[in-house]
Parts: C-alpha cells; sequence; structure tokens
C-alpha cells in the first residue's frame, strides 16, 4: 500500500527505531557515561532523528524508501497503523499505547524479576505491582483467586490436570475450541459434546440430557462441565447462568470459557455460577501473546493453584512454594506487563459494551442492504464478532473473476481494510471491535462500494 499515510506510518517506524538504536547505544556505555567514540555516535545517531523528525512533520513528503524492516527477513507489521483490521481474532488484543510503551520497557526475558525476593514467585511480586495485579483481576471477574497464564489454553490444561483423570468425561458444547479438546485428552479425558438446538445454541437442558447420557454409559458422573459464553465459530451467546445451574445439580464443577469477554465485556463469576473464569489477554484484554487469566472460587484454589510436594531423593531439594501448575512462574517479562498497562483501559472499556454491540448491528444492517449477503450468527447481534454468508453475492462474482475468491479481499485491501480471510467468500468471520463510528461507516460504504462495482443489487 503506498499513500501519504504510508509514508508517515514508515518514518514513524524509522524514528522508533533510531531511537532503540540510540537506546542500545546507552545500554552499552559503562555507568559513568558516553566514551568520546560514544558521543559521536549519539550526536550522528540524534542528528538522523531530527533529519527523520522533520520529515513527519512534513507529513513523510519526499520519502522514498521502502519502509523499514525490523531485520532482515523480518519486515514490518503497520496493519493497525495502516488499515481497518477486522480480523476475528485480533480486533480486541490491539495494544494500548500503555502496553506498547510497556513492552519497551520490560521487554527483557526476565524484567518482572527485577525485584523478586522471597518466596520466589511471580503472584507475590511487589515492583511492579504484580500481586495486586492478581488481586485485582480477581475482583474484575468477581472471583476470590486468580493468575496469569500463558493464554487461555493454559488456563483449561490446569483445570482438567488438576480434576481430569484417565478414562473421565468431560462436557463441552459442539462448538468447543480445539483447545478445550487438547486439554481434556492431554489429562487422559473423555470429550463428550452437547449438540446445538435450531439455533445453534447450547441450552441447559442439553446439557442435563448429555450428563444423564453420559452418567447411564459409564456409571460415573462427568468431572467437568465446559461452556462458552459466546463461541469461536458463530459467537453466539450460550444460557451460561442455566447450564452453571444444571452443573451445580449433578455437582458438577463449571468452566466458563471467557475467551470472547473478558476484558471487553462485564463478566461476573459468582453471577453465573462459575467455579472457574478463563480469559484470553491476547484475544480481549489489549496484552501481548501468549497470554491469559484463571480466576477461581476458594473451595477449588487449593487444587488448581497446589503448590510441589516433592523432595529430591539425593539433594532433599523442596520447592514447596511453586504452583504445580503454574510450573513456579508463568508470564515474565513484557507480556505480563502489557497486560498490567493495559488494564485500566480494559476495566473502562467493558462499561462500553452496549456501544461496541450497537457498532456491530449497524454494519451488518447495511451489510443486510446488498441482496443476498446473510448473517449466520444469531441476528440481531449480541457480539462484534459475526459469521457472515456470501454465497448469493461475492462468491457468485468470483466464480467469473481471474482472481476467484481472492478479488473480494484485493477489493477491500485497495480500500485500506483487512483481516477477512484470503479467498473467502462463502461463509466467513468479521470483527468491528473497537472501530470508531467513522470507521464503521467507511467499512460499511466499501462493501456497498465493492458490490456496485460488480453490479450486485444494494438497497
Amino acid at each position: 500500500m503506498k499513500s501519504p499515510k504510508n509514508d508517515l506510518i514508515g518514518k514513524t517506524f524509522e524514528a522508533l527505531f533510531t531511537l532503540e538504536d540510540i537506546r542500545e547505544l546507552i545500554r552499552q556505555s559503562l555507568p559513568g557515561g558516553l566514551s568520546a567514540e560514544e558521543e559521536i555516535s549519539f550526536k550522528q545517531k540524534t542528528s538522523r532523528l531530527r533529519d527523520i523528525v522533520e520529515s513527519l512533520e512534513a507529513g513523510g513528503a519526499g520519502n522514498n524508501q521502502a519502509l523499514p524492516s525490523v531485520v532482515d527477513g523480518i519486515g514490518l507489521r503497520f496493519r493497525e497503523e495502516g488499515y481497518i483490521n477486522i480480523q476475528p481474532i485480533q480486533a480486541a488484543g490491539r495494544l494500548t499505547p500503555e502496553a506498547r510503551k510497556a513492552l519497551i520497557s520490560y521487554g527483557d526475558g526476565y524484567s518482572t524479576c527485577d525485584t523478586c525476593r522471597k518466596p520466589f514467585r511471580l503472584d507475590k511480586i511487589s515492583r511492579p505491582p504484580i500481586a495486586d495485579f492478581h488481586d485485582e483481576l480477581a475482583e474484575f471477574v468477581n472471583m476470590d483467586v486468580a493468575r496469569v497464564v500463558p493464554g487461555a489454553r493454559r488456563a483449561f490444561q490446569a483445570v482438567t490436570s488438576s480434576l481430569v483423570e484417565k478414562g473421565d468425561s468431560v462436557i463441552v458444547s459442539a462448538l468447543a475450541h480445539y483447545t478445550e479438546f487438547l486439554s481434556v485428552e492431554a489429562a487422559g479425558g473423555l470429550i463428550r459434546e452437547v449438540s446445538l438446538d435450531e439455533n445453534n445454541l447450547v441450552t441447559a437442558d442439553a446439557v442435563a440430557e448429555k450428563i444423564e447420557a453420559v452418567t447411564r454409559e459409564t456409571d460415573r458422573t462427568p468431572k467437568l462441565v465446559f461452556i462458552d459464553h459466546f463461541d469461536y465459530q458463530f459467537a453466539n451467546e450460550h444460557d451460561v447462568e442455566g447450564i452453571a445451574k444444571v452443573a451445580h445439580q449433578y455437582d458438577i464443577p463449571l468452566l466458563y470459557n471467557g475467551a470472547y469477554t473478558v476484558g471487553i465485556k462485564p463478566v461476573d463469576g459468582k453471577k453465573i455460577g462459575a467455579d472457574f473464569v478463563v480469559g484470553s489477554g491476547h484475544k480481549s484484554m489489549a496484552s501481548a501473546a501468549p497470554s491469559g487469566v484463571l480466576a477461581t472460587t476458594d473451595e477449588y484454589a487449593d487444587l488448581i493453584f497446589r503448590t510441589t510436594q516433592m523432595t529430591g531423593d539425593v539433594t532433599g531439594k523442596k520447592f514447596g512454594i511453586k504452583e504445580v501448575e503454574m510450573m513456579g512462574c508463568t508470564l515474565m517479562g513484557g507480556t505480563l506487563l502489557s497486560m498490567m498497562a493495559s488494564f485500566p483501559h480494559v476495566k473502562k472499556r467493558t462499561k462500553n459494551w452496549d456501544e461496541e454491540v450497537k457498532k456491530s448491528n449497524y454494519f451488518l444492517k447495511e451489510f443486510l442492504k446488498i441482496e443476498g449477503n446473510e448473517i449466520v450468527s444469531e441476528y440481531p447481534r449480541k457480539h462484534t464478532l459475526t459469521k457472515v454468508d456470501t454465497s448469493g453475492t461475492f462468491d457468485k462474482v468470483a466464480k467469473n473473476n481471474k482472481r476467484r475468491g481472492y478479488f473480494l479481499s484485493d477489493e477491500m485491501s485497495k480500500r485500506g481494510i483487512v483481516g477477512m480471510f484470503s479467498g473467502a467468500t462463502r461463509q466467513w468471520k468479521l470483527n468491528t471491535y473497537g472501530l470508531s463510528w467513522e470507521k464503521i461507516h467507511f467499512l460499511s460504504d466499501a462493501f456497498k462500494e465493492v458490490a456496485e462495482k460488480y453490479e450486485l443489487n444494494v438497497n
């Protein structure tokens, strides 16, 4: 994409990279200051920086250079700067400016360990305030205890490896994510899927029927019920509170998968009736990957966050303070600090969830003005992630286009919109989360422009 904005993007990254070169020079110098040779290099780099800033002030004019690279073989990622990104799983993981600053400052591998003291555990570190952050996370989802983890999948694994034994059954939705399957398989358990109703929803009655069927078949009650509040395939909302009540009637704990809710809408774990609340930092909490959160009640905290009891048979070593499922410590460095830095914004933005859904529905109303477009997810929407069907519109165009299905993503990219699955013109997903109203209008108009260009009917 070549445009005046592209020039600004290139120069901005060039300035950032130059600042990092200056920073590295300072890092390599002695504590007392720069040497004479380093002073010369420092002035050369700051002079270069001034030239870049002047170019920026001129709007990047006269910039005929290609976009800078991080290093050879790793190009520049400027999707969020250069485009409107509707990629389904990236929307709510965009970093805040504060998170990006945290990465700059805390990117070194073990930076969180600068002031680690006894008992030498991540959730006990007070500078930066990681211990307090764990308490805030638990309060945020109204649970008793929380830990940060390397993604929702590691939270699933922590729960299944603690509760599920070989041959135990675990109830999941027919729309369950593959990581739920893998976590159960790793523990030696068996997946038992709950069928969907005619609206692609999991109901409390269906869960009860499945529990009864599995219990009759195996002579054992399932060990766990997994339920996604909003599934990843349609982003339909499932009756998590009703399902929690059913699970508890059979004395089965419930894991609430909030990968698409924790961090973007209010989540009250105890009101839901969840025994475990799982969130994804990189999917819904404006955090660097891999990151996530696992929260539970006091009833299960000692089990899920149990500490090691092993003793070395030769050395007699003991590491009793280390939590087994957390492998001692989890998120170090910039990953964790990005989550912490974004957290004030994340807490605030959950209060604007209704507005985000309103924008999603506005866009879809405009999208449906293209005759033949359909919404596969439940509609009106309750979420910003949506599955659509353009088999009757853009897919018909694709059949006669030399680029086939790629024509649509080509056309949208020309208009500054990315995130569609390249080549998809039948059923595909998009996510409008975090887009301003201005961008929502731009996005709506872009799809209608493409439809009109290819002589599709637009109301």
